[in-house]
């Protein structure tokens, strides 16, 4: 079947017709200069908010040094935050208060912590997962639900917990080695759809004579 029109802001459909106003296509639905979304990457809301991105990234301004960057066919649930470097405070001082931001002169350009962060290609966020600056989440990555993730995620590894920890691969090392290379996020939206059969299977072996046409 073809894929949803990436142009759309709500990808869903209704079986009455209407547009499921819970879940949107991010890169139609974020105006940020320092949020990037990759095409069909989606979040989806139970109390939909009017600004997408000051919900998902509440301390992501528009002067903020650093990016929030996300590739393409993430899945974002209900509740998650990524908190980005601009909430963090100096800490190698005799305190963490920010001084700076309250006076006109020294607030510009003040930020302590300026680390992007970073998530892969089709990595799906549970439920509430509070993602930290700096983070980096790898391709095909699982987040669990209620999950706190500061450092790096392998890609394909499933991590939960607080701190989040890897607690398995979803593939063997070989298979995960194989969809690195496939890249299948960047194929044509023709070939994707193709593929779409061995995609929510595990035949990788068709994925890859699929990318051999």
């Amino acid at each position: 079947m073809p894929l949803p029109d990436p142009s759309r802001r709500y990808p869903i459909t209704l079986p009455d017709g209407s547009d499921h106003k819970g879940t949107v296509f991010l890169a139609q639905a974020v105006d940020h200069p320092r949020f990037q979304a990759g095409a069909f990457s989606y979040a989806s809301d139970f109390d939909a908010p009017e600004d997408w991105a000051s919900r998902l990234a509440p301390y992501l301004f528009p002067f903020s040094q650093e990016r929030l960057v996300l590739g393409k066919f993430c899945q974002i649930a209900h509740g998650v935050r990524f908190i980005t470097s601009s909430a963090n405070h100096a800490m190698d001082g005799l305190t963490c208060f920010p001084f700076p931001i309250f006076d006109t002169e020294q607030m510009t350009g003040f930020q302590p912590d300026t680390r992007d962060t970073v998530i892969g290609h089709d990595v799906w966020i549970g439920y509430g997962a509070m993602i930290l600056p700096g983070a980096r989440i790898g391709n095909g990555a699982i987040i669990g639900a209620g999950s706190v993730v500061r450092g790096d995620i392998p890609p394909y590894a499933v991590a939960t917990g607080n701190p989040a920890e890897v607690r398995r691969f979803r593939f063997a090392p070989e298979v995960i080695e194989r969809l690195q290379a496939l890249n299948w996020w960047d194929w044509p939206a023709e070939m994707i759809a193709e593929a779409e059969d061995a995609l929510v299977s595990d035949n990788v072996e068709e994925l890859e004579r699929i990318a051999a046409k």
